[in-house]
This record gives C-alpha cells, sequence and structure tokens, in this order.
C-alpha cells in the first residue's frame, strides 16, 4: 500500500533519528574504547617504570652489597698475602728483647723504589685482637688503597724522620683498614715496622676536616711554613663510617724506636711471630 506525502515524511525523519542515535552511540562507544586504549597506555607506562625503580632499587642493593662486603674479603685476603710475604722476607727474631735499651736516633726508612711496593706493616692494638697487621705501600691512588690497605703520601715524611709521616686508608670498603678509627684514646701505641726496625707512636687527638683541606699533610699538620720539631704520624680517612664528605684526621707523635734485631715490642710479639709463621 502506497503511503502518502506525509507519512513517508515521517518515517524519514523517524529513520534519520535512529540512524543519529546509533551514530551517537557507536561514536559514544568509540570513545570509551578510546579511553580505555590510552588509560591502557598509561597503566603499562606505570607498570614499567615502577619495574625500572624495582630493578635499579635491587642493582644499587646489590652494589653496595659488593662494596661492603665482597670488597672487604678480596682485600682481606690480598693484604693477608702481602703482609705475610714481607714479614717472612724480613726475618729477625720475633721475640721481644728483655732488656729496656736506648737505641739511639731512629734510622729513617728509605722511600721505596716504586708505588705498590709494601716496605712496611702497621699493626694497631686498640683496633682489637682480629685486627692483623696490614701492609703499607708508597702511594695514595686507588690502584695501592683498593688492594694493599694503607698508602703512604709520597711528598710526606718516611717512618723515622722528623716532620710528618701520612698515610690514608679505607674505613668500609676495600679491607676496612681504618674503620675503627674513631675509637683510639689517648695514650694508644701505633707499631710501624719495617726492614730498619720498629717505630712505636703514641695516638694524640683526632679532627674532622674537609677533602680540600691538605694542610693536615704539612710537616707540622696545619701550619705553614712552620719548622718541624717532632716526628709525627697522621692516619687519615673517610667520615662519617658510611661516608665520604668529611676527613677524619689522627694525630700520633713517635716515642721509641728499636732495630729488627732486637725483636718487636711486646704488645706485638704474638702478632709479629703469626704473621711471618714463627713461634
Amino acid at each position: 500500500m502506497d503511503r502518502s506525502p506525509g507519512e513517508n515524511s515521517e518515517q524519514l525523519g523517524l529513520d534519520e533519528l535512529v540512524q543519529s542515535a546509533q551514530r551517537r552511540d557507536r561514536s559514544a562507544r568509540s570513545s570509551r574504547s578510546e579511553q580505555r586504549e590510552r588509560k591502557g597506555v598509561f597503566r603499562t607506562i606505570v607498570q614499567v617504570f615502577g619495574e625500572l625503580l624495582i630493578t635499579l632499587g635491587v642493582v644499587l642493593m646489590l652494589f653496595v652489597g659488593w662494596e661492603l662486603w665482597w670488597t672487604n674479603i678480596s682485600a682481606d685476603q690480598t693484604q693477608q698475602q702481602a703482609a705475610q710475604q714481607f714479614a717472612q722476607q724480613l726475618g729477625g727474631p720475633v721475640t721481644p728483647s728483655t732488656t729496656p735499651k736506648n737505641y739511639g736516633a731512629p734510622v729513617v726508612t728509605k722511600a721505596p723504589a716504586a708505588d705498590l711496593d709494601v716496605f712496611g706493616l702497621v699493626y694497631i692494638p686498640r683496633f682489637g685482637p682480629n685486627y692483623a697487621p696490614r701492609p703499607l705501600v708508597q702511594g695514595t691512588n686507588q690502584q695501592e688503597l683498593d688492594t694493599l690497605g694503607l698508602g703512604h703520601y709520597p711528598s710526606t715524611a718516611m717512618p723515622g724522620a722528623v716532620g710528618n709521616f701520612a698515610v690514608a686508608g679505607h674505613r668500609q670498603t676495600h679491607g676496612a683498614v681504618l674503620d675503627n678509627i674513631h675509637t683510639l684514646v689517648p695514650g694508644d701505641k701505633i707499631y710501624v715496622q719495617t726492614k730498619d726496625g720498629y717505630y712505636t707512636y703514641v695516638f694524640r687527638n683526632t679532627e674532622i676536616v674537609l677533602p680540600t683541606q691538605t694542610s693536615v699533610l704539612l710537616p707540622v699538620p696545619t701550619l705553614k711554613n712552620a719548622k718541624p720539631q717532632e716526628r709525627i704520624m697522621t692516619m687519615t680517612s673517610c667520615n662519617p663510617r658510611f661516608g665520604a664528605q668529611e676527613r677524619i684526621i689522627a694525630y700520633s707523635v713517635m716515642e721509641s724506636w728499636q732495630p729488627l734485631s732486637a725483636g718487636p715490642p711486646a704488645a706485638i710479639a704474638a702478632q709479629a711471630a703469626a704473621i711471618a709463621k714463627k713461634g
């Protein structure tokens, strides 16, 4: 049956209304789909970023563990071997002399020909019975301090000389040779053994300085152009224990000296025998 013009017009309007609603529905669905896609991309980015942060945290924890644990184990082994080899090369008695004697002015140890050459051992009883004698080498660069422990500043005096005999060592890594430097108290003794004998230094005081304050290495620490009168030993390390914003400086003054042939001071005789594998 034919429709009247009015009916056709009404049907056309209805069709347009349906089509318009369908278009709006498709548009809404498309918009929601785009929003979901955007949210999905955002969630993916956040997830990837979070995973990267977790991975970075794990890597940092592993690095810290390596620095504080493995480098100490590795360096301890290297330093112990170097100390034993040096002590065995020196020879000499390991039983202390029972008769006190004045041996006169100390012999000044000659500087080694090259960096990384071990020329001494350092004993610090205050650091406890498990603190083994540490090798003393020429140089304070990373290569020396990371492997062999205590490094001598080449521009400073040698053991036995009037002036400032200065050394450096790590505090928390690579053997942690000066980890307990803050525990020293006035009167504590520090012993340095070389091919010439044993030098006994008595601890005096510590101070905290900035890393740029190199005046602690002067012949008379911190006093420019002053003429040295004493035989000083200066030990430097990082401060605080788990940081490097400052430097902790420990000063000692030489009290006595005895030749290698006299044997070690009684306080370190047992350690001297153990490191030389004698007795």
